[in-house]
């Protein structure tokens, strides 16, 4: 007895489309000026996978560059490489997410399409994933017989840093948990997709931490290439978005990266605030005055640190900036009232002058990070 034909394909109008294998594997490679490597970076994967029924998924965040453009034109040629302009979002994370979950492959990797990744690694870890010898595949920078030649002193102390805090405190064994280079199942993503932060350059933390059970990883050493053309995108302030991460995991997730750096922000405004407050007061221009001018120092160093840290990947530039600066001022003036209002009502209750002072920072708080999320750096 033979097997049936597999069933004609239909279009919206009943029309039947042709007939197309689904691909065993989707790699996704996301990019931001990355023009001067994507077409090698592809003839790569190409080249590593060949006798796989591959695909590749380029998620570009609006590169100024053209190299979306240069994808699709790659992609008139080649029906397995597809291309994702993304408007108005950024950052590493959202587009491995976006690309992942575009994909109909039960398998799915991601690499990064600036040359420094060695392909030569994807047929390796195909076959510990296809196999169920690992539920993830790492390319690790750090792993036994790797080496990290293209990787700067500043990368690899942030790297370091950062390896030594996810052991520590989230207990995840992995040689180089802010590798970029991993592959795993489709449904695994899709299975923790809507607890993933698009934030940062974290993701295979964040999907390892997300996962219901600790998934058994494969780490296969390379040799860490010098980046083609262009510059890299990754500087010292990942430290800051790893440690925002791996709070909001110690949290349970009930609290975003983001708003725990914005709370981060918010911390070091007040040190910033005491420090001018007790600086005015030695000039003896009079507490109300000093505090006055506190206040609009501190709120100008949280925009900046903001505008800098928690939304860099929706960072105000130009004249932009300068009109976030005054919506900010009057987001965080419309915060300073809430706050004070709500302290007040809750001291009425006389549950103690602490207790009043937290809720009063509490409110004022989740204020100005809701507001200014909405009104300063809302997405365009």
């Amino acid at each position: 007895m033979t097997d049936a034909p597999p069933p004609h394909r239909v279009s919206p109008t009943g029309a039947p489309l042709p007939h197309r294998a689904t691909p065993e594997v989707t790699v996704v490679l996301p990019t931001y000026n990355e023009r001067g490597n994507i077409a090698e970076a592809i003839a790569r994967v190409g080249r590593a996978l060949e006798g796989v029924d591959w695909e590749v998924i380029v998620v570009d965040d609006d590169s100024p560059d053209g190299t979306a453009a240069l994808a699709k034109e790659i992609a008139d040629a080649d029906p397995r490489v597809h291309c994702i302009r993304r408007v108005g979002r950024r950052g590493l994370a959202g587009a491995c997410i976006e690309g992942m979950l575009a994909s109909a492959a039960p398998i799915v990797a991601v690499m990064d399409a600036d040359l420094q990744h060695d392909e030569a690694l994807l047929p390796l870890m195909l076959s510990a994933v296809r196999s169920g010898e690992a539920d993830i595949a790492v390319g690790s920078r750090f792993a036994e017989g790797s080496a990290t030649d293209g990787l700067s002193a500043q990368r690899r102390t942030v790297s370091t840093l950062a390896n030594g805090l996810a052991r520590m405190l989230l207990r995840v064994r992995l040689t180089d948990p802010m590798s970029g280079f991993f592959m795993l199942r489709r449904d695994a993503v899709e299975a923790v997709a809507d607890q993933l932060s698009t934030q940062g350059f974290k993701i295979l933390l964040d999907i390892i931490v997300s996962m219901e059970r600790r998934p058994r990883i494969a780490e296969f050493g390379y040799v860490f290439r010098e980046r083609g053309a262009g510059e890299s995108k990754l500087d010292a302030l990942v430290v800051f978005e790893f440690a925002g991460l791996i709070v909001s995991k110690l949290l349970g997730g009930m609290v975003s990266v983001r708003f725990v750096l914005f709370a981060l922000v918010g911390l070091s405004g007040v040190a910033v605030h005491l420090g001018c407050l007790r600086a005015l007061l030695a000039l003896d221009v009079g507490f109300g005055f000093a505090q006055a001018g506190a206040t609009l120092i501190a709120m100008t160093t949280n925009f900046f640190l903001n505008n800098h840290l928690t939304y860099r990947d929706r960072r105000l530039k130009g004249w932009r900036a300068v009109r976030g600066l005054v919506s900010f001022y009057a987001v965080c003036g419309i915060g300073v009232l809430a706050n004070v209002g709500v302290a007040k009502w809750v001291y009425g209750m006389d549950p103690g002058w602490w207790v009043a002072g937290i809720a009063g920072a509490l409110l004022g708080a989740v204020w100005n990070y809701g507001a200014s999320a909405v009104v300063t750096w809302r997405v365009r």
